[in-house]
């Protein structure tokens, strides 16, 4: 099979993991003359999306997609009648270099199903990444996904080459773990998660404590996850305290939220259709609250349902089922009072910060200052404007902030 065919087969067999965001990396130092590659921003195959907006472009691909597990969710799992492949490390390298001087990439998103043994598998990832940085000098950017009980000194040696490492949750619930994918277990994945914090956290704590000596690198980009949502039956709270577990015990960088995809002949223990994509998009948006907005996980789905509203974004449900926290003074309230309003975007609460200092705000000024005022000003009162007492009470008020067609976005 030629390489050309391959790469048709495995990128397309890795566009289901969603994990590959390259934000947070450090940039490599290239003064000595030698080495390509770049984190700088660029047009390419895979496109991901940094915190402030900025586009990564990745060659994005498995280096085999033959696997010794039968996860049921999966098209790549073991009984699944799909075509095989597998590149050789020397293939993915020339691969990555080729697309790199045509501009088409920046950087490399590299998996592989599972082989002969996780070792096994792990060695071959690695080797990818050891060859584009020592023997030709590659300083894009490389994530690589981690498996689950590999040796600890492969383990070490992945994060010496790559700025990112990822081992997926796979689904919110340990039972359905156990019913959809047999052969993994959650203990173990978790495990590995908590290996990776620990060299993360020693890194951190020598590029502290470091003097003179440059310490040993350990992907300095963290560690990320993906869960994939609608195979199971877990509700939107369930994946919410799931996420925040995660960030609180391992220091993610980023859960990924991935909406099930049906597959060919797929189990009968899956669904027979899709959730629908805003809820993945709903999920994201709430992550965020989590992560900026100082949200805890259980105060953002309502605790009756259990669900996130599809209609509308969840900090405006939160404030719809808080009204007695509104309408808040903008001169006054304190920034976490403030990156719950609405519409008010986490730079949107640092401006207005700035400028009460100096002066009084008006409606006037809400679009200076990039907050919606539609959105807004039901919640919120300033220097020539104040909400009339019962709007907040109006028992169509949610009915008029469902959008037709809401364009998606984390600024809210």
């Amino acid at each position: 099979m030629d390489v050309e065919r391959k790469l048709a087969i495995l990128a397309d067999a890795a566009k289901y993991d969603a994990s590959c965001a390259s934000s947070g990396t450090e940039r490599r130092d290239s003064s000595d003359g030698k080495g390509m590659g770049s984190t700088a921003p660029g047009m390419g195959i895979c496109h991901s999306y940094a915190p402030d907006g900025r586009c990564i472009s990745l060659l994005k691909v498995l280096l085999t997609n033959a696997c010794n597990y039968d996860c049921l969710y999966c098209v790549n799992r073991s009984s699944s009648n799909v075509p095989r492949a597998r590149f050789t490390s020397d293939e993915v390298v020339k691969l990555t270099l080729d697309f790199y001087r045509r501009n088409y990439i920046e950087g490399l998103f590299l998996s592989s199903g599972i082989i002969r043994s996780a070792d096994y598998t792990m060695e071959q990832v690695v080797s990818v990444a050891r060859k584009l940085r020592e023997q030709h000098h590659f300083r894009g950017y490389i994530h690589l996904k981690t498996i689950p009980e590999a040796d600890d000194a492969l383990i070490t040696e992945a994060g010496k080459y790559a700025d990112r490492l990822s081992i997926n949750i796979e689904v919110p619930e340990e039972d359905s773990l156990a019913r959809l994918a047999p052969e993994k277990n959650v203990r173990a994945i978790r495990r590995t998660m908590g290996r990776l914090r620990l060299k993360l956290d020693e890194a951190q704590e020598d590029q502290a404590t470091a003097t003179k000596a440059k310490p040993p690198r350990f992907a300095p980009a963290g560690q990320s996850t993906q869960m994939i949502i609608g195979a199971d039956a877990a509700s939107d709270k369930t994946i919410l305290d799931t996420s925040a577990n995660l960030y609180g015990s391992y220091k993610l960088k980023r859960v990924y939220y991935s909406a099930f995809s049906p597959i060919p002949d797929s189990s009968r223990a899956l669904p027979l259709s899709p959730p629908p994509l805003v809820r993945e998009h709903r999920l994201y948006q709430a992550d965020w609250l989590m992560r900026f907005y100082g949200f805890d996980a259980g105060e953002i789905v309502d605790p009756t349902r259990g669900m996130l509203s599809l209609e509308i974004d969840p900090k405006l449900a939160w404030a719809l089922r808080h009204r007695d926290r509104f309408p808040l003074d903008i001169a006054t309230a304190s920034r976490e009072d403030l990156l719950r309003v609405p519409g008010f975007g986490t730079k949107a609460v640092d401006r207005i910060i700035a400028t009460r200092r100096v002066t009084s705000i008006r409606v006037a000024d809400l679009a200076r200052l990039h907050v919606p005022a539609k959105k807004a000003l039901p919640f919120i009162v300033l220097s020539d404007f104040k909400p009339s007492p019962h709007q907040l009470d109006d028992a169509r008020l949610a009915e008029r902030f469902k959008p037709k067609a809401e364009q998606l976005g984390f600024g809210f």
